[in-house]
């Protein structure tokens, strides 16, 4: 897929995995718009970054989905959405169930899952209407696996998985020419990454696997460790499970 020219919408763009793939797509030769709900952090993203456009927006909000739809529209619309935004939750023991954990859940399940869905209805008719669009979505090395330390997140990835392989098929079912991308990268060095008990690959390395996949339309572009998971996945997982939740994890859960 051709990147430069393009304009790109990167939800949850003004840190982390969003703003390392701002930088390298505008690199790229592509207009770049991010989405973020700090306004701070997407005016100190403005600040560094002159030509990236910000625009404040809650994907978990349908009327700044919609609005955010509107503005970009009004701008021209855009060539690529790129489903970024995610959020993990405080590790919690499930033998402890509580109100905290239900509504950490459904906060996890609006932003990673539901805002993705949102924003892909609201926009599908516009890449349609372009002569080559795409989406992408950011799933996880945790939608082959679940983590003991994030269960919400695992299950709000897998369902982001199966979401991008479906429409990716449906696309194609409608001989629609909008590409379905998929990244699922490791542990990313991020403030999601904090405390956790393994090594992290840098945005940057994740984000460089990310364009030389969309350059030559890998649609499902694992990185790192997660093609490790994934083999494990299929053909031993329990030695998966184990690998991802290690004696450190069981500890802390503990404590």
């Amino acid at each position: 897929m051709q990147i430069k020219g393009k304009t790109i919408l990167i939800t949850g763009g003004a840190s982390g995995i969003g703003l390392e793939a701002a930088k390298q797509f505008l690199a790229n030769g592509a207009q770049v718009i991010i989405t973020g709900r700090n306004q701070d952090k997407l005016d100190a993203v403005k600040k560094q970054h002159p030509s990236i456009t910000i625009i404040r927006s809650d994907v978990t909000e349908a009327e700044d989905a919609q609005a955010l739809f509107n503005q970009v529209k009004a701008m021209g619309g855009i060539d690529v959405l790129y489903n970024n935004a995610g959020v993990v939750s405080p590790p919690k023991n499930l033998g402890m169930p509580n109100d905290a954990h239900a509504e950490a859940a459904k906060y996890e399940m609006d932003i990673n899952y539901l805002g993705v869905i949102r924003l892909n209805n609201l926009f599908m008719d516009m890449l349609k209407s372009k002569p080559e669009a795409a989406i992408i979505n950011t799933s996880s090395i945790l939608s082959y696996q679940s983590f003991n330390l994030a269960p919400t997140y695992s299950a709000s990835k897998v369902a982001v998985r199966f979401y991008t392989e479906s429409l990716r098929n449906h696309l194609q079912i409608i001989n629609s020419t909008v590409k379905v991308f998929e990244i699922l990268p490791p542990l990313v060095a991020t403030d999601m990454a904090d405390g956790l008990p393994a090594k992290a690959i840098s945005p940057t390395t994740l984000v460089n696997h990310l364009i030389a996949g969309v350059k030559r339309n890998q649609y499902t572009i694992r990185v790192g460790d997660t093609k490790v998971i994934y083999f494990f996945s299929r053909f031993f997982p329990k030695i998966a499970h184990k690998i991802l939740n290690s004696a450190q994890t069981t500890q802390m859960l503990r404590t």
